[in-house]
């Protein structure tokens, strides 16, 4: 790649860069929080829950 066009991609905080992956075990926990949390009732936090529920469990594998 051209270092002038790497000179134009601002660089990015140390923080992001810890946020960008999770590993398996983390987006099953995550997913299972998320699961608890839209079973609690019909209102917006638990139909938001919800919707993430779905997004990450059609891209993670199941567990076995």
């Amino acid at each position: 790649m051209n270092p002038d066009a790497t000179s134009l991609i601002p660089e990015q905080d140390t923080t992001v860069r810890h946020l960008e992956l999770l590993t398996l075990e983390e987006a099953h926990d995550l997913l299972r929080l998320l699961e608890m949390i839209a079973g609690e009732g019909p209102d917006e936090l638990s139909e938001e829950a919800q919707w993430f529920a779905r997004e990450i469990a059609a891209r993670i594998p199941s567990e076995n």
